[in-house]
């Protein structure tokens, strides 16, 4: 098996309407038209290369699973992030990396990575 690449993430929300805002408005993903009728919400989502998928749910229990979003300027996210008035980790280093941490409307955590 060779694998290519991660094809999307999926996410448990308990309010498509208010996850889709959070993740369009604030994060700036877009919404994908794409996406099939299961018979229960959610929505696609663009992250750039990859898709995030909102399934609307049950919350699971908060066990430190989280996903990260590549940017480009850490600083200048957070800085984004708090003028808006979301709140946000200071940005951490890893290595030559940095991230920070924000959690979505239902808790889900959101890691936000600058690589080196």
């Amino acid at each position: 098996m060779k694998t290519l690449g991660v094809h999307h993430v999926s996410i448990k929300v308990g309010d498509t309407r208010e996850a889709v805002r959070f993740y369009c408005d604030v994060l700036g993903l877009s919404v994908r038209p794409d996406r099939p009728d299961f018979g229960f919400g959610g929505a696609w989502l663009d992250a750039g290369g990859q898709q995030v998928h909102l399934v609307e749910g049950e919350l699971p229990p908060d066990e430190g699973q989280h996903f990260a979003l590549q940017v480009d300027d850490l600083g200048a996210a957070i800085d984004e992030l708090r003028a808006r008035g979301v709140a946000v980790s200071d940005a951490i280093p890893v290595a030559s990396a940095q991230q920070a941490f924000v959690n979505d409307p239902d808790g889900n955590l959101i890691e936000l990575h600058q690589p080196g």
